[in-house]
């Protein structure tokens, strides 16, 4: 997964304004107490950071790929 990707998902799955809010506001305890946007500032790969907000969050596996470009082969867990 690439950064935009992420992106993408972060505005399919949660929408544009709350998305945004989440991955600039959500600090997460799984990402060493950073928020979503500073994980991937600082270069944690974009489908752990991904994972880490939906695990956070509940977001069960079948809704967190939006399009059907994840939803047939998501990226895998690490």
């Amino acid at each position: 997964m690439r950064e935009r990707d992420f992106w993408q998902l972060i505005d399919e799955v949660f929408g544009p304004a709350y998305g945004r809010a989440l991955a600039r506001e959500q600090v997460l305890p799984t990402l060493d107490g950073r928020t979503p946007a500073d994980a991937l500032e600082d270069g944690d790969e974009p489908r752990d950071v991904w994972h880490a907000l939906c695990d956070a969050l509940d977001v069960p596996d079948a809704e967190r790929w939006g399009s059907d470009k994840y939803r047939q082969t998501p990226p895998p867990r690490r």
